[in-house]
């Protein structure tokens, strides 16, 4: 079973700048993470305090991801949504930077969004699954059954008028099962 993880790829410097290797199969095997994925995607917000998410993939295209920043800085939330999970509605976050080179594994039955820390923040994401509209949910980012500690006022932040209009964790027509 797949569970959330935050990597640090090795970032080899010199007075030209770096090199990183961001994604290597058989590494993230060796972590316990042996994913085919299929489909890069790259999302640039000009603002900070741009919300995307929380959204996710039904099956039978739920996806995987591997989460990182390109430039600029977000804060990046996953939602444990499988239900009977020990950690079922429990929210993480992680700081993705430019600088700080992170990267988030996030696996299927995870809500997924991130909040913009700097103007200009891309995020480049691999996915385990091919978008399918049909597939896709989302659930209110200021869910107060879940609780997440946003880093600014709820009513202040740049939403999709799709995201604004998501449904709460309770209200959803869940997919996800918990499996050992």
């Amino acid at each position: 079973m797949h569970q959330l993880k935050v990597l640090l790829p090795a970032r080899f410097e010199d007075n030209r700048g770096f090199f990183s290797e961001t994604w290597n199969k058989a590494r993230l095997a060796g972590q316990g993470i042996e994913i085919d994925f299929v489909q890069d995607n790259h999302s640039l917000s000009y603002e900070a305090g741009t919300v995307r998410g929380l959204h996710f993939q039904a099956p039978p295209h739920a996806q995987a991801k591997l989460v990182r920043c390109g430039s600029g800085r977000l804060l990046d939330i996953t939602v444990d949504i499988r239900i009977g999970s020990p950690t079922y509605g429990q929210w993480a976050g992680e700081e993705l930077s430019f600088q700080n080179g992170k990267q988030l594994f996030v696996p299927v039955g995870f809500l997924h969004g991130f909040i913009t820390l700097e103007p200009n923040t891309e995020i480049n994401y691999k996915c385990s699954d091919y978008y399918a509209p049909e597939c896709e949910g989302a659930v209110r980012f200021d869910d107060p059954d879940i609780g997440i500690a946003w880093p600014i006022d709820p009513a202040n932040a740049l939403l999709s008028d799709k995201d604004a209009a998501a449904p709460l964790l309770r209200d959803l027509n869940n997919p996800f099962r918990y499996e050992d």
